[in-house]
């Protein structure tokens, strides 16, 4: 898909999109809101981290603050975003309301340490669920599926078309990232460039330090919903990437909650209502069908 398709959609939904913040991204996150049903008078068995946060009142999330449509600090200093909702999903199934859940920055480099080290509960950050984080974490879902992709300048000066073009060129990505590892990895003639943050890449896609950006499609596709005039899509993904929600290794009974409650959001609705509240009206795309969750 090309960068004419987004615009399009973005004017057909009433997104108007400045950078890495939206008017729009407000009346998504009230959008979204809206469909989620707090649970009330909750009982979970003694002992297992579902009591302990449905006792609290609160949880701890950790989101990323500058990927448009996923996880996003709106104007208000207010994250928003698909990520964001279903982290909304899980704490109503909880108990918890929108208004009693912390979230918290996490960027790609952090998201197993925040976890092993308890600041926080849950991290719902585009997270791709794979082998190697397994060791460390555990993961539910996955809850949505993207790809790898390649964002560049408009009218894409270097004729990119996919991966294996790379070479030779700047790529940007972030550090801790599975897509930077697979470039690292599958395209070492390819020259990387690494930040914490997607939106430093674009950044130097504008200023010309580098010559493409890479990660997964829908990250990118809000960096071009951001800069139609400046960024494209090459729209040719060559990886899935599951996305998954991270939890402390070894709770299982609360990795099997939080999938129960995705399988449930599939089927009632919610979580399609999520994705077009945030992510949808971004990418101008529907909700898909859901993914499979993987109950490892």
């Amino acid at each position: 898909m090309r960068l004419t398709r987004y615009a399009a959609a973005a004017a057909a939904f009433g997104v108007v999109l400045t950078g890495c913040s939206s008017e729009a991204g407000n009346q998504a996150e009230e959008a979204a809101d809206a469909t989620v049903e707090v649970e009330q008078d909750v009982e979970f068995e003694a002992g297992t981290t579902m009591a302990e946060l449905a006792d609290a009142g609160t949880i701890t999330i950790g989101t990323k603050y500058d990927q448009p449509g996923f996880g996003l600090l709106n104007p208000s200093g207010v994250p928003e975003g698909f990520d964001v909702q279903i982290g909304t999903l899980i704490a109503a199934q909880l108990g918890i309301a929108p208004e009693d859940i912390e979230f918290v920055e996490t960027v790609s480099a952090n998201r197993e340490s925040f976890i092993q080290n308890g600041q926080v509960d849950l991290v719902i950050a585009t997270y791709t669920i794979n082998d190697t984080r397994k060791e460390l974490v555990d993961f539910a879902g996955p809850y949505y599926e993207a790809g790898q992709d390649i964002m560049v300048a408009a009218g894409n000066p270097e004729g990119i078309e996919g991966p294996d073009d790379l070479a030779g060129l700047n790529v940007c990505s972030v550090e801790g990232s599975t897509p930077a590892e697979n470039i690292r990895t599958n395209y070492p003639e390819a020259q990387l460039t690494l930040f914490d943050v997607y939106s430093k890449c674009a950044d130097a896609l504008t200023n010309g330090q580098v010559d493409a950006v890479t990660t997964d499609n829908v990250i990118l596709t809000g960096l071009v919903a951001g800069n139609p005039e400046g960024f494209e899509l090459v729209g040719n993904p060559f990886t899935e990437e599951p996305y998954g929600i991270g939890l402390e290794l070894g709770d299982t009974e609360f990795r099997n909650f939080i999938n129960d409650t995705l399988e449930a959001s599939f089927e009632d609705g919610s979580w399609a209502a999520a994705w077009d509240a945030t992510a949808g009206q971004i990418t101008g795309t529907e909700a898909p069908e859901p993914p499979a969750v993987d109950r490892y």
